[in-house]
């Protein structure tokens, strides 16, 4: 607390007590004094109407006539406890009235005392004195209102709390004199130090004093330009390392020796999952059995390298390193991507491997045939057909792996245009219609009108048609196939293939557009299909900037649907798609 505050409370606190025992003392005694002097003066008139009320008196008029000369209430109460008599009541309004036998003052009279009580009259409820007496016919009582005793009181009261204002202004204007010349110097330096404490190392004491007080000002001045120039280093040292940890690709952890986290980057709270503000406990998070082992051996002082854990659903590579004050430090590497594109590169040869095999076989196998035997001329034909045919196929799958790796590396970018679906959809069922007339599937195209036309690049939007279309044919026995276009509530469009084929079951649906996955791999292979034609169809719509989904029903047909946006700024062309 203020020194001026205490010099002005203690003066405020020696006046202010001496006021409030002069108020309690006006309060108490004088109280109690009116207070016996109203009883005694209701006393004398209760005994006066206790008097006037003989079996001859009309109750209702005596209280009447003895109120209105007392100018009080009177009450007159049978030996039942019902009010013969009241002067603030007609002969009806007395009916309303409660029986008054449980009354403490008339309880009180029917035990041969006087009876006193204070409370709430509960027909105004102001708060009412009220004196009562036995008489041979019941209890008489008198009553008054206590507002005009208060009254009294209070204006000694405020008499007496005017004259200790006054005296306690008096006090604080001699004591605020006194102190202000004692504390004004310490006060600055006071607010200065605590500024300095506060992180405003600008402040100056401009206090310019002799003796103490002036060397204590001057080392104010310098310690506050000492701190000053502390902290910008800190300040500078420390936007640094953020920059630093922030900028790594992997996710940096400190750990105090309280277990708490007090430093995390942001890579390193994507790879954990937390979003707590540090410091936070350890326990928040991932409870991996790598990563807690690693903790706990940095704690113990050792060092741990080369760990991998899951987190998450991503796999993480874990450094823990001990720190000299007791803590540690991690670094969490994301070894996600590289282990995908370790994986997509093993499943790729082996797919590559497994889709050229059977036909370098049957090549292999009728090519020798060819060289050590003399086979008749029909069968020589028959051979060279077979041979030719697997060419062709592994032909197909070379293309197709070439158009789907100039795609995915970027050496083909799309250059859109008003594409006339109408048209790109006549082109692909024409070029498919021998294959579906051979097995009695009809093709039919259902384009909106709305949606005729569309941004794309024409070469890409007939390869991305004619894939799902030959695809549609391919899986259908019966019934038909349709290419069909919607305009979306975006104002892009959607464009799609529909069919009434076997159908794909929902546990294949997430990976039809892998490369060379298949839901049936003997019958797509014999049927010619490359297993690529999806994932071409993927990454050619994405590289327009939509997107694809399939919905399909076992035994009712598969609908595919590409999403275009409704503009896509135009590019120039690098290099088609054949």
């Amino acid at each position: 607390m203020r020194l001026t505050n205490r010099v002005l409370l203690g003066a405020l606190a020696v006046v202010g007590v001496h006021v409030l025992v002069m108020v309690y003392l006006v309060d108490r005694q004088l109280s109690s004094r009116l207070h016996d002097e109203a009883v005694a003066s209701l006393t004398r008139e209760v005994q006066l109407v206790a008097a006037h009320w003989t079996p001859q008196s009309d109750p209702f008029e005596l209280a009447h006539s003895d109120g209105s000369a007392l100018g009080h209430r009177v009450t007159l109460i049978g030996q039942d406890g019902v009010v013969a008599g009241d002067a603030d009541f007609d002969r009806e309004g007395m009916k309303l009235l409660e029986n008054h036998s449980k009354r403490p003052e008339v309880i009180t009279a029917n035990g041969g005392a006087i009876g006193v009580a204070m409370r709430p009259s509960p027909s105004d409820g102001d708060q009412q004195l009220y004196v009562a007496m036995r008489t041979p016919l019941g209890v008489a009582r008198v009553s008054m209102p206590l507002a005009a005793l208060s009254a009294s009181i209070s204006s000694a009261q405020t008499a007496v709390t005017l004259a200790g204002i006054a005296a306690i202004a008096v006090a604080l204007l001699v004591a605020a004199s006194l102190s202000r010349t004692i504390t004004t110097p310490l006060v600055e330096l006071r607010n200065v130090a605590r500024a300095i404490a506060g992180g405003d190392l600008e402040s100056r004491a401009a206090l310019d004093a002799p003796g103490e007080l002036g060397d204590l000002a001057l080392s104010l001045r310098e310690l506050s330009e000492q701190l000053a120039a502390r902290d910008a280093a800190r300040r500078a040292d420390e936007a640094l390392l953020v920059q630093l940890t922030e900028s790594l690709n992997e996710g940096v952890v400190g750990v105090d020796v309280s277990r708490h986290v007090i430093r995390i980057n942001e890579t390193g709270r994507r790879l954990l999952g937390v979003r707590e503000a540090i410091p936070f406990s350890v326990d928040l998070i991932p409870r991996d059995r790598a990563l807690r082992e690693a903790l706990q051996s940095a704690f113990d002082g050792q060092t741990t390298e080369g760990s991998e854990a899951t987190l998450l659903g991503r796999t993480v590579n874990i450094t823990a390193r001990p720190l000299e004050s007791g803590g540690a430090v991690l670094a969490l590497l994301d070894l996600t991507r590289l282990r995908r594109l370790e994986s997509v590169r093993r499943d790729f040869v082996a797919n590559v491997s497994h889709e050229l095999r059977t036909p370098l076989t049957i090549i292999g196998g009728f090519a020798e045939t060819l060289v050590h035997d003399d086979p008749p001329a029909d069968r020589r034909k028959q051979f060279a057909e077979r041979i030719l045919g697997n060419t062709r196929r592994m032909q197909r799958i070379v293309d197709d792996l070439l158009d789907l790796s100039r795609i995915e590396s970027g050496g083909w970018t799309p250059n859109p245009e008003s594409v006339d679906l109408a048209a790109v959809a006549a082109d692909v069922i024409s070029a498919a219609r021998d294959t579906a007339a051979a097995k009695g599937v009809r093709l039919e195209a259902s384009i909106d009108p709305g949606a005729r036309k569309i941004w794309a690049d024409p070469t890409a939007m007939r390869q991305v048609l004619g894939n799902l279309v030959e695809n549609a044919v391919r899986h259908t026995t019966t019934g038909h196939v349709a290419v069909f276009s919607l305009v979306r509530a975006d104002g892009g469009r959607t464009v799609g293939v529909r069919d009434t084929g076997s159908g794909i079951p929902p546990q294949h649906l997430p990976r039809i557009f892998e490369r060379f996955y298949r839901v049936d791999p003997g019958r797509s292979r014999d049927e010619g299909g490359t297993g690529l034609g999806l994932s071409i169809v993927k990454h050619l719509v994405e590289s327009h900037g939509g997107t694809v989904k399939a919905e399909s029903t076992v035994g009712v047909g598969t609908t595919i649907a590409v999403h275009f946006p409704a503009a896509a700024p135009a590019a120039p062309t690098d290099t088609t798609v054949a």
